[in-house]
């Protein structure tokens, strides 16, 4: 094969590989419509705070020390009668909307609800339509602020699948959350009927 032909060939594959990668690059940006699903009720129990977006945007919110107090005090080890090892944040008693307060917790989903241990509370996420949101996969602190503004995004857009009840929405982080500079986590958003 002569040169020219060589450079030909390489010139035409690093074009192929450009394209490819404008189209991957592109599909991810177009967000897919969420999944919507039925979900029964479940109990979850963990710690909770009472918070707004605004001040978890301006970095006066209490999201991050929350996480902080789960895993430094091993509150996951704590908790009895939990399913599995996979943790919940449980977004609850809405003022208003996006814009208003409402409570935040991390814990885990249980099997049996007694009383919860000292210092943390049970919360039912109650049965409903869910529109399930999954992050692009990253660092933690990157991925669930962005799915979060996905999702706001999609409900100005009305393509969240129904309106947003403001009741219960939730966060999974189950195996695929294991390494928090790769994780993936699935945004339940709980609908009106």
């Amino acid at each position: 094969m002569t040169n020219a032909r060589r450079q030909s060939c390489f010139l035409g594959l690093a074009g192929l590989v450009v394209l490819a990668t404008i189209l991957v690059s592109t599909a991810q940006k177009v967000a897919m419509p969420p999944k919507i699903v039925e979900q029964a009720e479940f109990w979850v129990v963990g710690i909770q705070a009472r918070t707004t977006n605004a001040k978890e945007m301006a970095g006066q919110g209490v999201i991050p020390q929350t996480w902080g107090r789960f895993f430094q005090d091993a509150l996951l080890d704590k908790i009895p009668n939990k399913v599995d090892s996979t943790i919940y944040s449980v977004y609850s008693g809405y003022a208003s909307d996006r814009n208003g307060e409402y409570d935040f917790m991390i814990g885990a989903k249980v099997n049996a609800v007694t009383t919860a241990p000292a210092g943390m509370v049970a919360r039912k996420v109650p049965a409903g339509r869910y529109a399930v949101v999954p992050s692009a996969s990253g660092p933690v602190e990157q991925v669930v602020p962005g799915v979060w503004r996905q999702v706001w995004e999609m409900e100005d857009k009305h393509t969240l699948g129904g309106a947003r009840a403001y009741q219960t929405d939730f966060e999974v982080y189950d195996q695929r959350s294991q390494d928090p500079k790769n994780s993936q986590v699935d945004l339940y958003i709980g609908l009106k009927r």
